[in-house]
């Protein structure tokens, strides 16, 4: 794959045209306000990952409307009453699910608590999901995949639900006995980076606790040039929509827009790492820039800014930094909590 978006020069200069809407920080404090209504009840029982070195929770907790969602909990082995440890939450790719038992258990390896969020109504795809959407999509669209279900109205989209699990997610984390609650990761791939944004700009002055953002090329960034210029999934399953429903372009926007990570990462006040690939052709560098470039921008208007740092992989597609990001990650967390 070329090079096919911008320049570098001009990624990193790079504003999106997406303007937020006027009610955003209602409709989030709204949402998130009903989904706290519901008792968490994060319950986490121990299992079998037949693996020496590692303790596994089957977890399950509240997520958006009360459903129940499930994950993993990881830790390392042997650890010491009454020990707590800093815990990455991770979220999954597009159409992934949390996966089998002792399929992700990296961060635990690397001396951290590592929490898994199963993704509802995945896991169809490379990795195993046992999370069903269970919330009746009002106005849902009859289009392939998910980019487009319930797109009729905000109230509706399905990754309203999504954000309030991730959210809820940070939450059924920090209520394990072995888990520091003030030291809090967020992390995740593609669409699981696009909800690590997400999740840090929605608990920013809501939750306490995240310390960390490492959003890893992330998906749902930027959709007005995402929509125009991706040729890979997911994001075409927008395009293909309006491509058959002509008058829906400018209402498909404005759902969109409460979505988006451009604005949502606009609130977030902790430190971040994100990655880009500029031969990206499912989250192009553009978009991820875009998200970037905006991610604390409303401390920075108070006179202060988190600290963020891009890594860009330029020959590389939407497989990213890999293994070698992954150091990456491993030096920004331990220079974060070292200082």
């Amino acid at each position: 794959m070329p090079l096919f978006d911008l320049p570098l020069e001009q990624l990193r200069e790079y504003v999106s045209a997406a303007v937020p809407p006027a009610d955003l920080d209602r409709f989030w404090d709204r949402t998130i306000a009903e989904a706290r209504a519901v008792p968490l009840d994060a319950v986490f029982e121990p299992v079998d990952n037949y693996l020496s070195v590692i303790d596994t929770f089957d977890v399950t907790f509240s997520g958006f409307w009360g459903a129940r969602i499930k994950g993993w909990l990881h830790l390392p082995a042997h650890l010491e009453p009454g020990k707590q440890l800093p815990v990455v939450v991770e979220y999954i790719g597009y159409s992934g699910g949390r996966g089998l038992v002792n399929q992700n258990t990296r961060w635990a390896q690397a001396g951290y608590a590592h929490f898994i969020m199963d993704t509802r109504g995945q896991g169809y795809g490379g990795v195993s999901g046992d999370t069903p959407d269970p919330h009746p999509s009002a106005g849902e669209v009859n289009y392939a995949g998910l980019m487009t279900r319930g797109a009729d109205h905000q109230d509706n989209y399905y990754f309203r639900r999504v954000y309030v699990d991730a959210f809820r997610a940070v939450e059924a984390a920090q209520h394990h006995p072995a888990v520091d609650p003030s030291a809090v990761v967020l992390t995740g791939v593609s669409q699981g980076g696009g909800i690590t944004v997400a999740a840090a700009g929605l608990t920013a002055g809501r939750l306490d606790g995240v310390i960390a953002a490492l959003p890893d090329v992330p998906f749902l960034q930027d959709f007005p040039r995402a929509i125009d210029i991706t040729p890979r999934g997911p994001y075409p399953e927008i395009a293909g929509f309006l491509g058959r429903h002509r008058d829906r372009y400018e209402p498909m926007l404005a759902v969109l827009n409460y979505f988006d990570g451009v604005h949502l990462g606009r609130a977030a006040t902790v430190p971040a790492l994100f990655s880009a690939a500029q031969m990206d052709d499912i989250c192009p560098p553009s978009t991820v820039f875009a998200s970037y470039n905006n991610y604390g921008a409303d401390s920075l208007a108070k006179g202060s800014a988190p600290a963020k740092d891009m890594e860009v992989y330029r020959f590389n597609n939407h497989e990213g930094g890999q293994e070698h990001h992954w150091i990456k990650q491993l030096q920004f967390l331990r220079k974060l909590l070292s200082s």
